[in-house]
């Protein structure tokens, strides 16, 4: 039996682009360079049959350690709660006000580039602070 090392994780969303490019923000990571042949991505989606444009976009880690992120296009919205979500791991290692204060400024950021807070977490005697929030379509995910 073999060890799978590399994964991709995918978001079903309205707006590829738009999303891989909010994620590309608030993780570092880069877009691709376009199709061989293609000076750019939009050179490469007028290429493709109207249908076709727009149907999907990808991220990745510059440093080719994290997973590659692919974004496509479905017709429905989004209407429960994920089932997995990202966790933004911005407080490692840092507890109390510190972490706390990490995360807000976080937050903050990431609010500037579309996304929204749903909730803040204070510590307790159990679990640090976290928060939950949506990125520019809605999708959860933490801060923690």
């Amino acid at each position: 039996m073999s060890t799978i090392r590399k994964f991709q994780v995918t978001f079903d969303c309205a707006e590829p682009e738009r999303v891989a490019r909010f994620w590309c923000e608030v993780l570092g990571y880069v877009v691709p360079t376009p199709p061989k042949g293609f000076d750019s991505w939009d050179a490469y989606e007028r290429s493709l049959p109207p249908e076709q444009q727009g149907a999907w976009f990808a991220c990745s880690d510059p440093s080719g350690v994290g997973p590659r992120l692919y974004f496509q296009r479905v017709p429905e919205g989004k209407v429960v709660k994920n089932r997995v979500h990202l966790d933004v791991r911005v407080g490692t290692g840092l507890v109390g006000a510190e972490r706390l204060a990490t995360l807000q400024a976080e937050c903050d950021r990431l609010i500037k580039l579309g996304a929204t807070c749903v909730l803040v977490q204070e510590a307790d005697e159990e679990n640090e602070s976290c928060i939950t929030m949506q990125d520019v379509e809605g999708n959860e995910f933490c801060l923690d």
